[in-house]
């Protein structure tokens, strides 16, 4: 495994820092203001946009990208330092039209969508014009196992009709959201195996029937372009909105799954980062008991920890990434559940530590550090539970023990 970068790799590397930090930075304050007065401000965004798609840092994410689609493609190892220098700051993402739920839904629409789908919907995404949503998770039954996936898709005539609920959708509140991919079980999904009853859905955010009950506060926090829980109510879209087969949705959500997880571990990675760089400016700055912070062992202690427990985990990410890009999305399945564990655990340490460190300035609004803990554990939720990743990981080691058992006879000294 070779993890370094070529020439035109650090170049947009180098790039994407010096533009965050002239053209992005310095809106920071204005941009949070704005977004604490309930206002989503649109207006600072789409000149960002406009500068950054000219610097060539635009649909960096995507490495299928065809020539005459606007962008940088990039593959997953070479794209993962970029997602986390975004992800310092979390709204910088957009300015690059790299913001998740957008950038799985061009990977899918890209892959499944057909002409006319591709026309309406990716095209603009691409662009920039618009943002969407990803509608998948219930709040009545555990979405943890997709397969318990309970909104309806009912076949009545040349359309379907939905009817369910669902939350926690990122992106729904977002002024340019305007559709949404909707997984449901299909009642023309001719097989009855649990993984092929289910089929999604592109339906738009204004079809009568939808509803945007509400932005649901994550622990306190509330997203400006929302968790948003939505409603369907006998929803009428055309069979000609679904994409791929009937049966195909949840092949088509793994698909989707896997590279977007290590974008969010990566824009981990580069919060986890700010807040270890903020801890020790912090610990050389503020005294206590007669001398810094930075000369308490125990201060010391969880610096270093932090910056070793950090490059660990960028060397996992690192290596899932490379296995994407070889091998594939389904090869590199065990390593993504074992980066999507490491990484909100890793935050949630961070942060916390961070805090501790900045005392009671630390959960206010006045740093970052509290809604970025915030995030971290909302992490070991999103994209599947901690629990149901490490079981990932526990069957694959267990099955490598079965196929082999008997190897570790030899080493015992009896």
């Amino acid at each position: 495994m070779d993890f370094g970068y070529d020439e035109d790799a650090s170049k947009i590397q180098d790039l994407l820092k010096r533009f965050i930090k002239q053209r992005v930075l310095p809106l920071n304050g204005e941009w949070h203001r704005r977004v604490a007065g309930g206002d989503y401000p649109l207006d600072l965004l789409e000149p960002l946009k406009r500068q950054a798609r000219e610097d060539g840092l635009w649909n960096l994410f995507l490495p299928d990208l065809r020539a005459d689609q606007p962008g940088t493609a990039m593959s997953t190892l070479d794209y993962a330092p970029l997602a986390e220098i975004m992800g310092r700051l979390p709204w910088a993402a957009e300015v690059f039209n790299c913001s998740a739920p957008d950038s799985g839904n061009m990977e899918l629409l890209q892959r499944f969508a057909d002409d006319a789908q591709r026309h309406r919907w990716l095209t603009p995404l691409l662009e920039g014009e618009i943002r969407s949503c990803f509608a998948m998770s219930e709040p009545d039954v555990a979405s943890s196992d997709a397969t318990n996936i309970a909104t309806t898709f009912t076949r009545d005539g040349d359309d379907y009709l939905i009817d369910g609920r669902k939350w926690f959708i990122t992106g729904a509140a977002h002024p340019n959201c305007r559709f949404a991919i909707v997984l449901g079980r299909d009642d023309q999904a001719a097989e009855q195996l649990p993984h092929r009853r289910h089929s999604m859905l592109i339906v738009p955010m204004d079809a009568p029937g939808l509803e945007v009950e509400r932005n649901i506060p994550v622990m306190q926090h509330r997203a400006p372009e929302g968790h948003c829980e939505l409603v369907f109510r006998k929803v009428r879209v055309p069979v000609a909105d679904r994409l791929g087969g009937a049966g195909e949705g949840f092949a088509m959500a793994q698909a989707r799954l896997g590279p977007g997880r290590v974008h969010h571990c990566m824009r981990t990675l580069g919060q986890c980062e700010l807040a270890l760089e903020m801890m020790c400016e912090r610990a050389l700055e503020r005294r206590t008991f007669g001398k810094p912070l930075s000369e308490f062992d125990n201060v010391k202690d969880w610096i270093a920890e932090s910056r070793l427990e950090i490059d660990q985990a960028r060397l996992l990410v690192l290596q899932a990434a490379w296995r994407i890009d070889r091998f594939g999305n389904q090869a590199a399945r065990v390593d993504v559940s074992a980066i999507k564990v490491v990484a909100a655990r890793l935050q949630t340490r961070v942060l916390d530590r961070a805090i501790q460190v900045f005392g009671a300035m630390g959960l206010t609004p006045d740093t970052p550090l509290a809604a970025l803990w915030t995030w971290g554990r909302a992490m070991r939720f999103l994209d599947g539970p901690d629990e149901v990743h490490l079981r990932t990981v526990a069957r694959d080691e267990l099955g490598k023990a079965r196929d082999q058992r008997g190897h570790t006879a030899a080493y015992f000294t009896l």
